[in-house]
């Protein structure tokens, strides 16, 4: 007996030190000493404090702050370990009172009342945790976030410009702002 069994736990033993301990540390190592950023979580450190990832929206809610999209995450929004979408249909009325609670926060903070709001601002992403919003979405935003912080229009279009991220080889992807780094951006003004 023990000579059949002998070569299955042998094969067993050996597949689980490569394929659980030996690949996992290769692909570590790897991913480490070739993308260090992106391997520590695409981490933003700002006076020595991490302020956020890269990849993960933050809930801003201020007027002086741009928003992000919803998130999709209950209870707690924009939380990592809860990624996914809120499996709402377009007919779900869910996602007709969020959709509507997100436009009317959206106009009690002043965000250009008599223009159409983005689609971007009042839906979440398919994972709920999307750090990034269209450029239009941002543009949307200017004049709240410019009356709140005492500045010009066209200074703060000029930091959504500057915030904006092209599509990957020019034409993967769409146009995005990280809304987190655009806010530590409007941040370091004075």
């Amino acid at each position: 007996m023990w000579s059949l069994l002998r070569p299955g736990l042998v094969l067993f033993i050996i597949l689980t030190i490569i394929t659980g301990l030996l690949y996992p540390a290769l692909v570590t190592g790897i991913g480490r000493l070739l993308f260090p950023q992106q391997a520590a979580g695409s981490l933003i450190v700002k006076d020595d404090k991490i302020a956020g990832s890269e990849l993960i929206g933050q809930n801003f809610s201020a007027p002086r702050y741009f928003w992000g999209r919803l998130s999709a995450t209950a209870p707690n929004p924009y939380n990592g370990m809860a990624s996914g979408g809120s499996n709402f249909g377009p007919l779900n009325p869910a996602l007709l009172e969020a959709v509507k609670a997100r436009i009317a926060a959206l106009q009690a903070a002043g965000s250009q009342p008599d223009s159409l709001i983005p689609v971007d601002l009042v839906t979440a992403s398919g994972s709920g945790l999307d750090p990034h919003i269209s450029p239009a979405a941002a543009y949307y935003q200017v004049e709240r976030v410019a009356r709140a912080r005492s500045l010009s229009a066209d200074r703060i279009r000029q930091l959504v410009e500057a915030q904006t991220e092209m599509p990957l080889l020019g034409f993967l992807g769409e146009p995005r702002v990280n809304v987190l780094k655009l806010n530590l951006v409007l941040d370091q003004i004075r």
